[in-house]
Parts: structure tokens; C-alpha cells; sequence
């Protein structure tokens, strides 16, 4: 039963692996600190903010949000650790309220990994504060138990710092606000909430609930890229009535409209009908953005209640069989025996409902999937999805990108799109080696390493086409010139910035050229002088297709990158990788934060996404062209025309 708490009230925890979720009136910051047996932060590593996502045992945001999730394993924080302190605060300079008092009250929410609510926050009474102290998970006694706190500040992020003993709480206040000011521009209208019962809702009737990131590990901050009609970091006023403009920075925040009725109501007893961009959202590609994302949710915690449910029925199966069998008199005999009937027969029942209630639960996703897949944008679609035979090139950035689909082994047919928001706020690894995949194991090294570039290829394609003409740019470092093959349809097509490089000249001349872009648009966002840049840079997003690395690559280059893959997605440089990791193994741990910093992904099918919610291994499949189509060929051709039609 949920414990509704009121300001000062605790309760008990039951679990050690926790969800916060936060739901607010407007984008609000949120984070947490860690404090000691006296509730004094030591340090600013003691704190998890959208600038420094994550410490051990502790996850939260990266951006400002109506909605979030935070991430809490009390068990892996630190011995010193005594208090864990949950912090809301508003985003200073961004146009948005300056108190609380003029928002609807913040309503927080302690969760099991499951989505069960243990206790709940209701945030009354704020008025003058910016910043407020919401709940404390604090160790007594051995246990852990939640109270409400609800202590506001006026003075912002930096009193309610300094009032937990940090030094330097002014500063590092400065660097929180800067860091979301940032990435404000990128926050999305987050997923449908749910119902008590857990159906998504399909109607916008308040704070949203964000939803887990479709499992991929947390991505670093990144900033707004420069783009040629507006100042990074800023935000401009928007179209009143309009629709979202996604061309950051000039991102809306208010609450998307409610969508029109697409589908009659559900007779009794009956479930109700998928419908295809049936979810809150400003556009069709929103509301499609925001239904993948529920129906990821659902998957997610339906295996989880599912695998819950048998792993209860295996515990409570051993736990009759210890209890009838500790009675050396029934360890033989029929009594032994009809007691370990009677514990398999309860287990197999109880698995059995589990099994009834997944698989309702399966088919209704099922369907929606069936509804959904055919009305996606080519952003979002398939590569054998018809909708790219009609494709013509955007003259505006979608919200995001299909990478590939996501399975559970529940239900292997159930493929939900994996999506990630554009612009990219991370580089791309396609891992061409062997990997601990049945289909990565039935490969050679030679068939996997042209499969990896044949994906990146597929990738670099699709980035190619759902950009406006002339804002996206794709430069080829192949330094052996071993990926002629799979790079053929990009260079036929002509949409390259030019040959791929190959030898250390060409690794060099590639890596030089992009490196002064970033220190360039760098030092003008610095100076806030975008005006200022040279008129022959091109200030479109531009992305490094990297084949065989570390082949090729000399200390200086292998330094170029690793400066690329840190600064450069915050200024529109990004990278996809092709690589083995194995095979820079002589360079030690020196790339290790490289690899960290990359979204890793496979040619073949593997499970190695993991889902920091719930808990899942996800299959990874990646994108493929129908057997025997022209359709790669055919975008690329849209690509050429369009930038030849558009003067580029």
C-alpha cells in the first residue's frame, strides 16, 4: 500500500533498489546529494547533477524536464554515505518561472524497480523558492526509510547547497544552471503517464511520466550546436499556437496539446483498439516519438512482472519443500512425496497465471506494434517500411533516428524501435569483433568486419536523408581502403565530402580539418561571437566515419580522436566507429574513455543493451535492407537530387 506522505513524515523502505520519479508543472532540474552521518556533503563529487549525471548507486537526469526519473541502489553507495537528498530546482535565464508558487506543486514519488509506488510527495505551500529539498532517503538503525522534507530556498540551487556544508556552493550552482541552460533545448515531451491500472494514457492531462531511456546506457551532456539562426545556448520565443519548431534552440516547453480522438472506446470486457499516434504530442512525429516509448515501458515491465512472478513461485516452492522435508518423517515414504507434488503443483499454477497474464499483455502490444510500424516516419521506420520509396528529404530535423529494434526473449517477434534523439549527443560503435553472440560465433572475423561497415554505411545513409539538404556532411577515414565494398553506394551517390581517406595522410588531413571546426565554433560560442566564424566553415552537422581504427593511426591521431568523440557532438562533430576493441588493446587503458564515451552497437544480433531501469539485456537487431532492394540506392539518389536542387 502507498504511504502518502505529508512534510516531515517517514516511512520505511522495503527495497534497496528504487526509482524517484519527479513530475512537475515545468521543467524543473533535478538532482541528489550524498551526505554523511551529520548530513554535510563533503565534496562536489558528492553530487549527482545533469552536468555529472551519475554516482555510484545514484542516477539522475541530464536535462531540465516536467518529468524524471532518478535511478537510486542504496546498497552500492558509498559506507560513508547516511543521507541521500533529492533536489528540485528551477532553470535560471531560460525564460521559464523564477518560483515555485507560479507552477502547479512538484509530485514526487519512491517506486520499486517494478513501478510500484512505496510512498508518494505532494510539494504544497511553495511561493517565493526556486530551489527545494524534496524527500531525504536516510540509514537508521541498519535500515533505510524515506521522509518528506519540502524545505524551499529563495535564494536558489546555491543557498540550498551551501545550506548542506558544501564549500564552493555558489560556483558549482553557476556550473548546474550553465550545463541545463545548454541542454534545455533538447528536452523532450516525455511518454504518456500511466493509469494506476498501468495502461498508458492517450489523453495530455498533466505531468507526463518520462519513461526509461530505451535501454541504452546514460549518455553524457551535450550542448546545443551552433546553428546559423539562433545564439547556442539560447532560446528564442516561439510561434504562438504553432507547432513545436525542433530546429534547436528554439525547442517549446509547454505542455503538448491533447490529441484529437482517433479510435471508438473499447466495448466492456473488451481491450481497446491500437491506433497509431495515440499519445500526447505537438505533431504526428511526436505523439508516434512518445507511443514508442510507452510501448517500450509496457514490454519492459510486463517481462519484469512476468520474471518476478516465477522467480516467486521457485522461492515459495522451495520454501514449502524446506518446511515439509525438516520433519525427518516426511523425508520418505508417500508424505515426502505427496508434499513435493503439492509444492511443483502450486508453482506450476502460479507460473501459469504469470504466463496467461504476459501473454495477454504481449498480444496487446502486438497489435499496437502492427499499427504503429507502417504509419512511422522514415526517421523512425524500418529500411523495408514503404514509406522510404516516397521519401523526400526534410527541410526540417525529425526528433530522432532508428538505430536498429530491441527484443526480449519473452517474445522474440515483439521489436521495438530503438530511437535516439538528433542531433546525436554521442558518438556510434559498430563493434565489428567477435562477440559473445550465437550469430557473432557462427561468423568470421573477415564476414563480421564488412558486416560492421555495411551497418555503418546503413547508418551514415539514413542521417544522410532525414537531414535538410546541405546540413549534414559525412567525411570516411579508411586508412587501408579495405572497406571499398560496403562504402561503394556513398561514393557512387557522390554525397561524401570527399574520397575516403586512406594512409596517415589522409588519416591526418581528415582529423586536422575537423579538429580546427571544433576549436573554431568553440571559442565563437565561447565568445558568443557566432558571427564571427570564417565564411568557408561549414557550420552544418558533420559526422566521421571511422573503418578499421586503430589502423592507421598514430598517437597524434589517436588523440584527435579522442578529442573529437568528447567535444565535438556539443559543436556538431560526431563519430561512427567501425572497430574491434581487442584491437587497440597495445594502446592499454588510454582509450577506455573513448570506448565509454560511444554508444556501442553489433552487425549481428546481440543482448548486450542494458536496460538501467528495469534491469533487462535487451537484443540489439540491427537494421538491414530487404534481400534484393535498391531501396539504399534509391535514398541516396534523393539525397544527390535534393542538394543539387538546394544548390549544395
Amino acid at each position: 500500500m502507498t504511504a502518502e506522505l505529508v512534510r516531515g513524515q517517514n516511512h520505511t523502505l522495503p527495497q534497496t533498489r528504487l526509482e524517484i520519479r519527479v513530475s512537475a508543472g515545468s521543467p524543473v532540474v533535478a538532482g541528489a546529494t550524498l551526505g554523511d552521518e551529520n548530513g554535510v556533503v563533503r565534496g562536489a563529487e558528492w553530487i549527482a547533477h545533469p552536468g555529472s549525471p551519475q554516482l555510484p548507486g545514484l542516477e539522475v537526469s541530464q536535462q531540465a524536464a516536467a518529468g524524471h526519473r532518478l535511478a537510486v541502489d542504496l546498497e552500492a553507495l558509498p559506507e560513508m554515505v547516511h543521507r541521500v537528498t533529492v533536489l528540485l530546482a528551477l532553470p535560471v535565464g531560460v525564460g521559464g518561472p523564477t518560483r515555485f508558487g507560479t507552477t502547479a506543486a512538484p509530485f514526487v514519488a519512491v517506486t520499486g524497480l517494478d513501478g510500484t509506488e512505496i510512498a508518494t510527495f505532494t510539494l504544497t505551500g511553495l511561493d517565493a523558492e526556486s530551489a527545494v529539498s524534496a524527500l531525504e532517503l536516510y540509514r537508521r538503525q541498519g535500515a533505510w526509510k524515506v521522509r518528506a522534507v519540502g524545505q524551499g530556498y529563495a535564494a536558489g540551487l546555491a543557498e540550498m547547497l551551501a545550506d548542506q556544508g558544501l564549500a564552493g556552493a555558489a560556483e558549482l550552482a553557476a556550473s548546474i544552471q550553465e550545463a541545463v541552460a545548454r541542454s534545455l533545448a533538447r528536452s523532450v515531451a516525455p511518454p504518456p503517464p500511466r493509469t494506476p491500472e498501468g495502461d498508458r494514457v492517450r489523453q495530455a492531462s498533466g505531468p507526463s511520466d518520462p519513461g526509461p531511456a530505451p535501454a541504452v546506457p546514460p549518455q553524457p551532456p551535450a550542448a546545443t550546436p551552433v546553428q546559423p539562426t539562433a545564439e547556442p545556448g539560447t532560446a528564442s520565443a516561439p510561434t504562438p499556437g504553432g507547432p513545436i519548431n525542433y530546429a534547436h534552440p528554439r525547442r517549446q516547453h509547454a505542455a503538448p496539446p491533447t490529441p484529437p480522438p482517433t479510435a471508438p472506446p473499447a466495448q466492456p470486457g473488451q481491450a481497446a483498439q491500437p491506433v497509431a499516434g495515440d499519445a500526447t504530442g505537438w505533431s504526428m512525429d511526436e505523439r508516434l516519438y512518445n507511443q514508442i516509448w510507452g510501448m517500450f515501458e509496457d514490454l519492459a515491465r510486463a517481462a519484469a512482472a512476468y520474471r518476478s512472478a516465477v522467480d516467486f513461485a521457485e522461492s515459495r516452492m522451495d520454501q514449502e519443500l524446506d518446511r515439509s522435508l525438516s520433519d525427518p518423517r516426511n523425508r520418505i515414504g508417500g508424505a515426502g512425496d505427496r508434499a513435493r507434488e503439492e509444492a511443483r503443483a502450486k508453482r506450476d499454477e502460479l507460473t501459469a497465471r504469470a504466463r496467461e497474464v504476459l501473454d495477454r499483455d504481449l498480444a496487446q502490444l502486438a497489435a499496437e506494434a502492427a499499427v504503429v510500424e507502417p504509419a512511422l516516419p522514415a526517421a523512425y521506420a524500418g529500411w523495408d517500411n514503404p514509406v522510404w520509396h516516397a521519401h523526400r528529404i526534410p527541410m526540417e530535423l525529425p526528433m530522432a533516428l532508428r538505430l536498429g529494434d530491441l527484443h526480449l526473449p519473452e517474445r522474440t517477434g515483439l521489436r521495438i524501435p530503438l530511437l535516439v534523439r538528433l542531433p546525436l549527443e554521442r558518438g556510434i560503435w559498430v563493434d565489428s569483433g567477435r562477440t559473445a553472440s550465437e550469430a557473432a560465433a557462427l561468423l568470421d572475423s573477415d564476414r563480421l568486419r564488412r558486416l560492421a561497415m555495411e551497418t555503418a554505411v546503413l547508418h551514415a545513409a539514413r542521417l544522410l536523408a532525414v537531414y535538410p539538404p546541405g546540413e549534414f556532411s559525412v567525411h570516411v577515414i579508411d586508412p587501408a581502403g579495405s572497406a571499398a565494398g560496403p562504402l561503394a553506394p556513398l561514393v557512387d551517390a557522390g554525397v561524401l565530402a570527399g574520397p575516403p581517406a586512406a594512409g596517415p595522410q589522409g588519416v591526418a588531413s581528415v582529423l586536422a580539418h575537423l579538429t580546427r571546426r571544433v576549436d573554431l565554433v568553440q571559442m565563437a560560442v565561447r565568445a558568443g561571437a557566432a558571427d564571427s566564424l570564417p565564411p568557408d566553415l561549414d557550420t552544418g552537422e558533420q559526422l566521421l566515419v571511422v573503418n578499421d581504427f586503430p589502423h592507421g593511426f598514430d598517437d597524434r591521431a589517436v588523440t584527435q580522436l579522442r578529442y573529437l568523440a568528447d567535444e565535438g557532438p556539443a559543436v556538431g562533430v560526431h563519430l561512427l566507429m567501425v572497430a574491434d576493441r581487442e584491437d587497440a588493446s597495445a594502446y592499454g587503458p588510454v582509450l577506455d574513455p573513448l570506448w565509454r564515451s560511444l554508444l556501442r552497437i553489433t552487425p549481428v544480433a546481440d543482448n548486450h543493451l542494458a536496460d538501467p531501469w528495469v534491469g533487462h539485456a535487451w537484443t540489439y537487431e540491427p537494421p538491414v535492407t530487404p534481400p534484393g532492394s535498391r531501396v539504399l540506392e534509391q535514398v541516396l539518389a534523393a539525397v544527390t537530387a535534393a542538394r543539387r536542387a538546394a544548390g549544395r
